[in-house]
């Protein structure tokens, strides 16, 4: 049975049962702080578990992308050296939010595995949970007289709070749960030793396939358990590991979900791929199937992570997606000798494999490509840095063991993986300390964790319900009433609350907006709200204090001037869209945006710089939509289709409901849930402020309208009064800057041939100092010369012969800098090397550098270390 045909299956198996069949959400989260990616299918889902919301439906059923390579699920360390383990993976699930509870899931469960699959009843095991007297949770006696129905009691495992009890996080909903394991052994391995004996303990063939979790509590704070009011069920089965049972193998790699990828880096690579029958290989094939395993799985996280917006980056979770992806570049330069860009190009195998399903990795294909090939140009070439600077660090270290701090700054400030590292010193018979990186590894993490940990208190609900609404859009300014507080700390921002109020004009960070700021006022006090944000359906109203009387009525007051500010922008990001598409073309699409009250930040797709002819044309469009006063035509709840339809703009990466909010300026017309102006004459003036390229096929712009392009025009008034002045108020100050441009390039012109001059008349002079020492023609000495000067005298020195060793020091405003030039015969010969020297004797003036065996310079800091740095150069020849 095909992977394709299993997902059909599974969704129209639970779609008979009446579950309403959703969508994926993003693999990228976008609004849920605690969350960088969507970890696990119940993701999506987590306001419905709280009670802050209202599901579509009582019953769902999907396949979600998950994604676990931090925080509390990672597999990453696993990912390549097993055959069950990814960093992205399918989930298929169920759920029923207060509708069925154990007694369905578990028979439906039964039902799809052994009836319509056919599996094989006699390899199932199931587990149930054994009960935590300390926390006064009962064996879940329920579950396993369920379970007797369909099995025998000595398939039915009891399992502890480790493996059978499901918690969201610290706190949230949780219950016990209930697993399905299968044993893929053969029936030799079988009869040997019993498959219950090997549930949970790690065996490659017997795998868990389905976990059934029941949410009856809630985790407080202090870590006591609570009832829910509803009773819910939350399923997740793993796709790639219900391919492998089905399909009769037994590695997920060996299914036809990573088959067609596999097949292709043998393509590429000349290498074979020997799958998990395939018994006594040698440990050189080992590492070739564990790289193939790392790449096949990473390209998968990596292309729909961007495909759902998320571009590799130095923090966050991009910083994530460019750890997954240099790890698989790494296992590919090292394992399957590939020193070019080749990852990129699975994703037209995946595209064509997914796309069916999956229509982002189709749509974006292009994109996805791109930006993967110059991720990995960049990488490859750090990789090759990185080995420069391990031979610095080879050369000096003293013996044959190289610290651990050194190589922990390779592997931090350049990203040079240790177990790289190891096997290149390990070719140079040297070794490192290990427990030093380990140390300094501890050291980072540690301060990683101090600057992001929060504690956050439980939910203190003054006002029961789902009464909570936003009305920002028609007002500014409305009375409310406080329903629940939590306090909240962190190293970063210290002690915050966060307010939930009945009827908010907060508008939550979203969509690219920032976050409103305003005041909550009632009789006797004023309270500052600086932040407001969305969590599980929830607008949170951050605070410094609480208010004195939480039953009090207040005036909730958004600060109107910073929420304009903030208008002005959004409305000009959607005409700024309108604007790229008209003149660069209809390839262009959203990839981000920042809207803050003081500029707006835009990203989109585009495989070229904008030339400046161009980003005029998109600022005259901007601003001649301005000048037209285009109204704002706002639809609060218009069917999605509908709105797609009549030419909405939707964004990939985002998720949206049944019914969404569209706004209209002119022929602009995008799906929208911020704040904006009523009129686009409100916007007043819109200014391109830079552009520039943020990742392969991506650039950014960035923009000011309104108050900021006043300020910016009359800084440039200022600007240009204060030119005029520095050239004493010529009367054309255009054509008095080109002739001073002119006259300081003529002057530049001078003073190199000056220095040239100089440079052939010193040659006579130091070659009459040249000294033979050892058979070598030597010579090391300061001259007053700039860089390039001492370059070209190297080369003049260096042209008639080819035994001559020269080193030369300049200082050019008190900056020192060796040149070391060595004839190419002497170096072969010799086996001399410039680079060497200049690093070497860098360390004499502070600094460092390198170059070729045959010329190199380095640059420093401190010009007193010159004397002793030409007294060393002759230990060279020793």
């Amino acid at each position: 049975m095909k992977s394709q045909d299993i997902r059909k299956a599974y969704l129209d198996f639970f779609k008979s049962k009446e579950h309403l069949i959703v969508p994926s959400a993003p693999i990228v989260l976008k609004d849920d702080p605690t969350l960088m990616f969507n970890n696990s299918g119940m993701a999506q889902f987590k306001e419905y578990f709280l009670g802050n919301g209202t599901p579509k439906s009582k019953r769902i059923a999907d396949t979600q992308k998950c994604l676990r390579v931090s925080g509390k699920h990672n597999d990453l360390e696993d990912v390549g050296f097993d055959t069950y383990h990814h960093t992205m993976f399918e989930m298929l699930g169920n759920w029923s939010f207060g509708d069925y509870f154990k007694k369905e899931a578990l028979a439906w469960a039964w039902e799809f595995l052994t009836e319509v699959l056919k599996l094989e009843k006699d390899r199932l095991y199931v587990s149930v949970f054994e009960g935590n007297p300390a926390e006064n949770v009962p064996f879940d006696q329920e579950a396993f007289d369920i379970w007797k129905q369909y099995v025998a009691e000595d398939r039915i495992i009891l399992g502890n709070k480790k493996d059978n009890f499901w918690e969201m996080g610290d706190q949230g909903p949780c219950g016990p749960c209930s697993e399905i394991h299968i044993d893929l052994r053969s029936d030799a391995e079988r009869n040997a030793v019993s498959g219950r004996d090997l549930v949970n303990a790690d065996h490659p063939q017997v795998v868990e396939i389905w976990n059934n979790v029941f949410m009856e509590f809630n985790r407080k704070a202090d870590g006591s358990l609570e009832k829910l009011p509803a009773q819910h069920v939350d399923t997740g089965m793993g796709f790639e590991r219900l391919c492998m049972a089905m399909q009769g193998v037994t590695s997920n790699y060996d299914t036809d979900v990573f088959t067609p990828l596999i097949e292709k880096v043998e393509q590429i690579t000349g290498l074979k791929y020997t799958n998990n029958e395939v018994k006594d290989i040698t440990e050189e094939q080992n590492k070739i199937n564990i790289a193939i395993r790392v790449i096949v799985d990473h390209v998968r996280a990596v292309a729909f992570a961007i495909a759902d917006g998320q571009l590799p980056s130095n923090t966050g979770a991009g910083y994530v997606i460019r750890r997954i992806l240099r790890r698989a570049i790494r296992y590919g330069f090292t394992f399957l000798n590939k020193k070019e860009p080749f990852i990129n190009e699975l994703v037209a195998v995946l595209a064509t494999q997914m796309g069916a399903f999956f229509p982002e990795i189709k749509t974006q294909q292009n994109l996805v490509t791109q930006v993967i090939r110059e991720e990995e140009t960049s990488f490859l070439r750090t990789l090759e840095q990185g080995l420069q600077l391990l031979e610095k660090v080879v050369a000096e270290t003293s013996g044959n063991e190289v610290k651990g701090e050194k190589v922990f700054e390779l592997y931090d400030t350049f990203g040079f993986p240790k177990d790289l590292t190891a096997l290149i010193l390990k070719e140079k018979d040297y070794t490192f300390n290990e427990t030093e990186f380990d140390t300094e590894l501890e050291k980072q993490k540690a301060r990683s964790r101090a600057a992001s940990e929060v504690s956050t208190e439980d939910w203190n609900v003054l006002v029961e319900g789902n009464v909570e609404q936003f009305v920002g859009y028609d007002q500014t300014e409305n009375e409310v009433k406080i329903t629940r507080i939590r306090k909240v700390d962190s190293k970063k921002d210290g002690i915050l609350y966060q307010i939930v109020l009945d009827s908010t004009p907060f508008y939550p960070e979203g969509g690219g907006q920032v976050g409103d700021k305003g005041t909550l006022v009632s009789a006797n006090e004023t309270i500052e709200i600086i932040d407001t944000k969305k969590e599980n359906n929830l607008i949170l109203h951050f605070a410094k204090q609480l208010p004195q009387n939480l039953n009090a009525t207040f005036q909730a007051k958004v600060n109107t001037k910073l929420r304009a500010l903030c208008a002005s922008n959004h409305s000009a990001t959607h005409l700024l869209h309108q604007a790229l598409r008209t003149v660069l073309g209809t390839h262009v699409e959203q990839k981000g945006s920042l809207v803050a009250p003081n500029y707006l930040r835009f990203d989109f797709s585009h495989f070229s710089k904008v030339t400046d002819d161009e980003l005029q044309q998109v600022e005259n469009f901007v601003n001649a939509r301005i000048q037209e006063h285009l109204p704002l035509i706002e639809r609060r709840s218009i069917p999605f289709a509908q709105a797609i339809e009549e030419g909405a703009m939707a964004l990939f990466g985002e998720k949206y409901g049944d019914n969404v909010r569209a706004i209209k300026f002119g022929d602009s017309m995008e799906l929208c849930g911020g704040i904006h102006v009523n009129n686009t004459a409100d916007i007043w003036y819109f200014k391109i402020i830079s552009e520039g390229a943020v990742a392969a096929g991506i650039r950014r712009v960035e923009a000011i309208t309104n108050h900021a392009v006043k300020e910016f025009f009359a800084h440039q008034e200022h600007l240009i009064a204060s030119v005029k002045e520095a050239l004493k108020n010529p009367q054309d100050v255009v054509k008095s800057v080109v002739s001073l441009q002119d006259e300081n390039s003529k002057l530049k012109k001078q003073v190199e041939a000056l220095l040239k001059e100089k440079a052939k008349s010193l040659k006579g002079t130091l070659a009459s100092q040249i000294q033979n020492i050892q058979g070598v023609d030597f010579l090391a000495v300061e001259v007053d010369l700039d860089a390039t000067g001492a370059k070209d005298l190297a080369y003049e020195l260096g042209q008639n012969n080819n035994n001559l060793f020269l080193v030369l020091a300049t200082v050019t405003e008190d900056k020192p800098m060796l040149t070391c030039y060595i004839s190419k015969e002497l170096a072969e010969q010799k086996g001399l090397n410039a680079g060497q020297v200049v690093r070497e004797l860098g360390k004499y003036i502070q600094g460092g550098g390198g170059g070729q065996p045959f010329f190199a310079t380095a640059g420093g800091k401190n010009p007193t270390g010159i004397k002793e740095a030409l007294e060393q150069a002759i230990s060279f020849l020793n």
